[in-house]
C-alpha cells in the first residue's frame, strides 16, 4: 500500500496537476474504505458492553420478545385438585375449597392468571385415584400443575363403620384397617410426584373427621360413635401425613381449624348430611391451604 501513495509518483512530470488531483483523491477514498472496514467490531463489542450494562450504563434496549411472567414476575398459576367428594364438592351448593385457594393464592402471589382443573370425584379410594392417574386427560393436567391438592383416604376406612356397629371394632381393628391405607396411599402420591413438575408444590390435606361428625353423627350412630371416630380420624391422619412427607409434600392439618384441640363443635361448618363441608367449610379449607402455602410458592 505504501508504494500506491509515493510523492514522486504522484509529482512525476508527465502527470498534469488535475491528474495529480485525482489520483489523490481515489487513493484517499480507498483509505477511507479501508478503515470503515476496520469499525464493525468495535462497534459491535460497545453495543454488547451497553446491553450487558458492564459499560456504568443501563441497557435501553426493548426485547424482541415481551415476557411471558406478570409484570410482578409471576407467570400463570395452574392448580390441580385430586381426591373425593370433599373435593369435589358433594353436598355443597357452593364454590369447593379448590377453586377458592386458588383466586386467593393468585391474588396473593400476583399471578398474571390461574386455571383449576378440578379432577376430584365422590365415593373415590386411593386405589381408585391409582387408576384415575393412569388416564391420559389426569396426566396431562398434572404435567401442567403448578400446585397440587390432594385429599384422600376416607372411604378406603367405610367398612370399619359396619364392624364398629357389630361391636367388634376395637384398638386392634382401627389399628389395622387404618395400617392397610398406608402402602396403597404411598403408591398413589409417588405417581402424583412422578407426573408433576419437578417445581411444582404438593399439599395433602387430613381429615376433621373421616366419617360423619357433629350433631349428625350423634343422631346417626348414638353414645361412643364420636370417641372412636376421633380415634380413626387421628390414625388416619398419621397415616396420610407420613405418605406426603415421604414424597416431600406439604401435610396440612384440617382437624384443628375444625375441632380445635378435640372440643371444638364442627356443626357448623358441615353440610345437612354431617359429612361433607358446607359454603363455610369451604372457606375454612382455603384459608388453611392458603396459610400453608409459602408466599411465592411454588
Amino acid at each position: 500500500m505504501s508504494r500506491v501513495v509515493r510523492v514522486p509518483f504522484l509529482a512525476g512530470p508527465s502527470r498534469s496537476q488535475a491528474a495529480r488531483r485525482a489520483v489523490v483523491a481515489a487513493v484517499l477514498t480507498a483509505l477511507v474504505v479501508v478503515l470503515s472496514a476496520c469499525t464493525p467490531a468495535a462497534s459491535a463489542h460497545t453495543r454488547s458492553r451497553v446491553a450487558s450494562g458492564t459499560a456504568g450504563t443501563s441497557s435501553t434496549t426493548t426485547p424482541a420478545t415481551p415476557p411471558t411472567t406478570s409484570v410482578t414476575g409471576r407467570g400463570p398459576l395452574v392448580v390441580v385438585g385430586l381426591g373425593d367428594s370433599v373435593m369435589s364438592g358433594t353436598a355443597c351448593d357452593c364454590q369447593p375449597f379448590i377453586v377458592r385457594y386458588a383466586a386467593a393464592l393468585a391474588s396473593r402471589d400476583h399471578a398474571s392468571s390461574e386455571r383449576v382443573v378440578n379432577l376430584g370425584h365422590s365415593g373415590l379410594t386411593v386405589p381408585g385415584l391409582t387408576s384415575q392417574l393412569g388416564t391420559a386427560a389426569d396426566q396431562d393436567a398434572l404435567r401442567a400443575a403448578s400446585v397440587v391438592v390432594v385429599t384422600i383416604g376416607a372411604n378406603d376406612l367405610v367398612p370399619l363403620v359396619d364392624r364398629w356397629r357389630d361391636d367388634a371394632c376395637d384398638d386392634a381393628c382401627v389399628r389395622d384397617g387404618v395400617a392397610g391405607l398406608a402402602d396403597p396411599l404411598a403408591v398413589a402420591l409417588r405417581r402424583v410426584r412422578t407426573l408433576a413438575p419437578d417445581t411444582a408444590r404438593i399439599l395433602v390435606t387430613t381429615y376433621w373427621n373421616v366419617f360423619e361428625d357433629g350433631d349428625v353423627a350423634d343422631g346417626d350412630y348414638g353414645a361412643g360413635f364420636a370417641q372412636w371416630s376421633d380415634d380413626v380420624t387421628a390414625a388416619a391422619n398419621t397415616r396420610i401425613c407420613d405418605a406426603a412427607q415421604g414424597i416431600g409434600a406439604t401435610c396440612v392439618d384440617l382437624y384443628r381449624p375444625f375441632n380445635g384441640d378435640g372440643g371444638k363443635d364442627p356443626t357448623p361448618l358441615l353440610a345437612d348430611d354431617g359429612d361433607h363441608p358446607n359454603s363455610a367449610g369451604h372457606a375454612l379449607i382455603a384459608r388453611t391451604l392458603l396459610e400453608a402455602t409459602p408466599s411465592g410458592a411454588p
